[in-house]
């Protein structure tokens, strides 16, 4: 997983489109069209990995956009991280079985950590547990609810029952295009050995070579690519 640093576009659909909020806020969205194209408009760039996130699910726990999802795994040939609305194990092996690569706990491992130890036992390099920090406190439930945790305390726990990866969210930076945040990112990779994809506030080339350098596995880019501070192919060349 992620053997080379890696610019990871999202997908992050509502209501069947896609769409970018500021610091995770239901009625700050903007949309981009549709899930498939804007698949294929990545993978066609260069995106050797995509990352999408059902908001309907994360809000409300009800996955509306599976379709959408299908139609993704259906169209496009790299790998995909989904995240959103996974709340049960069974809903996990669903879609590892269906042929996502890396499913994307939150609230589900925030409210039952064993979850990604039985899911790890059959799905060692499948789960993937996100941890969105605002004020420096891990929040879940489409980062509307506190729990108090520490984020690279977390991180750590998480390791231990088997998680293959963290994305470590800065909510606090996320969709405003003003820059990164290193501090709790970077505090959240010396935390684990396992990669850290971090995500939130990329607006330039810089943030990206900033998270790089600060020892992240990956990055995942969103408003930054869909309003056009930069392309792609220029994000993957730097």
């Amino acid at each position: 997983m992620f053997p080379e640093f890696e610019v990871v576009p999202a997908v992050d659909m509502q209501d069947g489109e896609v769409v970018q909020l500021v610091q995770g806020e239901r009625g700050t969205e903007k949309s981009y069209g549709e899930p498939v194209e804007a698949a294929r408009r990545w993978v066609d760039a260069g995106a050797k990995t995509l990352h999408l996130v059902d908001l309907d699910g994360a809000f409300e726990g009800d996955r509306k956009n599976a379709p959408a999802v299908d139609a993704v795994l259906d169209a496009v040939d790299v790998p995909l991280q989904l995240g959103g609305g996974i709340r049960t194990v069974e809903d996990a092996r669903d879609l590892l079985d269906r042929g996502v690569d890396r499913v994307i706990l939150g609230t589900a491992a925030v409210e039952n950590p064993d979850i990604v130890a039985e899911l790890a036992e059959d799905y060692p390099d499948g789960v993937m547990v996100s941890l969105d920090a605002k004020d420096g406190e891990v929040v879940v439930s489409g980062w509307t609810e506190g729990t108090g945790l520490d984020p690279a305390e977390a991180a750590a726990r998480y390791e231990e029952l088997g998680a293959a990866a963290i994305l470590f969210t800065d909510v606090d930076v996320e969709g405003q295009l003003e820059g990164v945040h290193l501090d709790t990112t970077s505090r959240v990779v010396d935390a684990v050995d396992i990669p850290v994809v971090a995500s939130g506030g990329v607006a330039s080339l810089a943030d990206i070579r900033a998270l790089r350098d600060a020892g992240a596995a990956a990055t995942v880019v969103g408003t930054a690519l869909y309003e056009g501070r930069f392309t792609l192919e220029a994000a993957l060349d730097a």
